[in-house]
């Protein structure tokens, strides 16, 4: 039988600066999820909004948020990832967590922080790229901003899902919906991306078009609304295609420096 991974992605508005009550909506928006789910996606920033002024937080609320993710995860017997704003050793992150069903967890701290909003002014930019196995699947997390960067998602490790979770806004929407499609056709890929919906405190639009995207760039959800999309993936439906279609074999060899 073919392994697969049954994805949960959880398209919603956020409230600003707000982590006990983003908390509060998501816990319910995981709960109402009828059907078995084995990873909920949760967006960019998923307790704040993207905001750039982390010190209007209590420096402690992203380890109450992991806290809460790892109960969470426990409770529904499925992993759960977002990125969070997170304080450590003095700096702020951009960090995304990704938790086990048994509360372990692995981290990704954003490589390209959004210089138009002068994320790189406030977080610290991570170094390192990381792959999360899970359910037989090599998954390979990045945000936002990443997305722009092909170089950084090259896929050098055969991994099996590529996975976006942002803030992405209107104006710039297309963009969103051409890299995914990209990202999955040349590093045949499963491609996930979740994207947040409604307005921030900044006066800034998100409308979603939260996505999966197969090897041959074939939507196999795409939504506007908020809602939460479930989709599985096969992983024998992806080595096949890789099998007949090894461009793969024919990639540029790097190192990243």
């Amino acid at each position: 039988m073919d392994n697969s991974i049954q994805i949960a992605l959880v398209q919603t508005p956020l409230l600003w600066e707000d982590p006990a009550g983003n908390r509060k909506v998501l816990e319910r928006k995981i709960a109402e999820v009828a059907q078995q789910v084995d990873l909920f996606v949760l967006p960019e920033m998923f307790t704040t909004g993207f905001t750039m002024h982390p010190k209007n937080l209590d420096a402690k609320e992203g380890v109450i948020t992991v806290a809460w993710m790892q109960g969470l995860a426990k409770k529904h017997l499925a992993a759960i990832t977002g990125s969070i704003v997170f304080f450590e050793n003095g700096k702020w992150f951009n960090r995304l967590f990704f938790v086990y069903p048994d509360g372990n967890y692995i981290t990704y701290d954003k490589k390209h922080t959004f210089t138009l909003a002068g994320e790189d002014k406030v977080y610290t930019a991570g170094q390192e790229r990381v792959l999360i196995p899970y359910k037989g699947f090599s998954i390979c997390p990045l945000i936002c901003y990443d997305l722009r960067f092909p170089v950084w998602a090259r896929n050098t490790d055969n991994y099996d899902i590529l996975l976006y979770v942002a803030n992405w806004p209107k104006p710039r929407i297309k963009a969103w919906d051409a890299l995914l499609k990209a990202r999955a056709i040349e590093n045949m890929s499963y491609v996930v991306g979740v994207n947040r919906i409604g307005d921030d405190a900044e006066g800034h639009e998100y409308p979603g078009h939260s996505a999966v995207y197969d090897v041959y760039g074939h939507s196999m959800v795409h939504s506007v609304a908020e809602e939460v999309l479930v989709v599985r993936l096969e992983k024998g439906a992806l080595e096949a295609a890789r099998r007949k279609l090894r461009f793969l074999e024919d990639r540029d060899s790097f190192t990243f420096t």
